[in-house]
């Protein structure tokens, strides 16, 4: 049996798009693999999975941290990733419940 469910796209991601999803999409958006305008809406697994990897082997060409990207790209993460939690502490996201230990 294929799974055939549809990513339902950042903008209407749970958590105002805090997801890891979501991250997958902003990373993609800072390293230019798909425009700022892609929301990814009614993309397959197969195709957010195809997305992860690239973003993944472009950060660990940066040793998986903001800290080692050159000038132009932290400045474009710090860009995406700073509306993102502004948008989302809007709609109501607290990064802090994230962190809490529940233990």
């Amino acid at each position: 049996m294929s799974d055939t469910r549809r990513y339902v796209g950042i903008q209407n991601d749970l958590k105002g798009g805090m997801t890891d999803t979501g991250k997958i999409i902003r990373d993609a958006w800072v390293f230019g693999f798909i425009p700022e305008t892609e929301t990814c809406e009614g993309w397959l697994a197969a195709g957010i999975e195809d997305l992860w990897r690239k973003v993944n082997a472009e950060w660990e060409k940066h040793g998986f941290l903001v800290s080692n990207l050159p000038p132009d790209l932290r400045e474009r993460f710090d860009e995406i990733h700073n509306a993102a939690v502004a948008q989302a502490r809007a709609a109501g996201w607290d990064g802090e419940a994230e962190l809490a230990d529940d233990t």
